[in-house]
């Protein structure tokens, strides 16, 4: 009986102990982006706070760099994608590929060393200025341009003016108690990142409808949304109906007018957005089961599939039970 109550009582304090050295780092971005859909690129500015806190004194920071996995067939996406019969980015023509360059990392307006990892070329280390001791703070900027790939490769890509981005920003790896986590992206591994908070703003022509991570913030763009949303109520039927899918799936011409739309959320571990000029918008409302909270649920396709996407709010509205 006392062998039995030791044990449980080291159990528990063991479990405590470990409970009280569980800790998670720490990041807040802001980032201004701009789509040029001529010629398929992004070009940025990020500033991100990064919080340390870990036991440990830090040096340096790991950062991915994910859209250099589509430069060239020597990345470990390529690799991967060719062990699996799979040579498109390998042989991918020059247009087909994607990067990212243009980077000028700064402290406090301070140059900061930085080089990229010998093994993969999606990944580089920021060498600090100063050690970031236990619950120390870091403020890092730099520009930086993206060159967009292919939406045929992976899940960040265009097909013609239809643009999927994703892991598309300097981006620290995860630091845990294994050290860190420098994963060069791959189709499967990718989720691993810390959670923080995202202030982004994007710069497009006027007429593209976007989905993206958080709250949007700009009430013109929910006022547009709002008008998609009525114009699709409208057209929903003929869409159907029509069956010169190559019509509906052609591109109208970009507005020469640009808007500038800006989303926000907090304890998020990625920011992703979605932009085609053509998207049907669909709109709901749905209660959540346990907070009784009312939210707004968005559906966004192109005309040519809208047959399968009519109860496309329903579907997502039951998926919350």
């Amino acid at each position: 009986m006392c062998k039995s109550i030791l044990f449980f009582f080291l159990l528990g304090f063991s479990l405590s102990i470990n409970a009280q050295q569980y800790w998670q780092q720490e990041v807040h971005y802001t980032i201004q982006v701009r789509l040029n859909d001529q010629t398929h690129e992004l070009s940025g500015y990020e500033v991100f706070e990064y919080v340390n806190h870990s036991p440990n004194t830090l040096d340096r920071i790991y950062m991915h760099l994910w859209p250099n996995a589509y430069r060239d067939g020597n990345s470990a996406l390529a690799k991967q994608l060719y062990r699996q019969g799979d040579g498109k980015l390998t042989f991918a023509k020059a247009e087909d590929k994607g990067y990212i360059d243009s980077l000028n990392f700064k402290s406090e307006g301070t140059p900061l060393k930085w080089e990229y990892d010998v093994n993969n070329q999606d990944i580089c280390i920021i060498y600090l200025n100063t050690p970031l001791k236990n619950g120390d703070r870091v403020r890092i900027t730099t520009p930086f341009k993206v060159k967009i790939p292919s939406g045929e490769i992976s899940r960040m890509g265009h097909i013609g003016q239809s643009y999927q981005i994703t892991q598309w920003y300097p981006k620290p790896a995860v630091y845990d108690k294994n050290g860190w986590n420098a994963i060069p992206y791959l189709n499967q591994g990718e989720f691993y990142s810390e959670y923080g908070t995202y202030d982004v703003s994007i710069t497009l022509p006027k007429n593209y409808v976007v989905g993206a991570t958080g709250d949007l913030q700009t009430k013109s763009e929910v006022a547009f949304l709002d008008e998609q949303q009525k114009l699709t109520g409208e057209m929903l039927g003929s869409w159907i109906e029509n069956s010169d899918k190559d019509k509906l799936a052609a591109f109208p011409e970009s507005s020469k007018e640009m808007k500038t739309i800006r989303y926000t959320q907090s304890q998020v571990h990625d920011f992703a957005w979605f932009a085609d000029k053509r998207y049907g918008v669909l709109k709901g409302e749905v209660e959540l089961p346990h907070s009784k909270r009312k939210v707004t649920s968005w559906a966004m396709f192109t005309p040519q599939n809208a047959k399968l996407w009519q109860h496309a709010i329903e579907y997502i509205n039951d998926g919350t039970y």
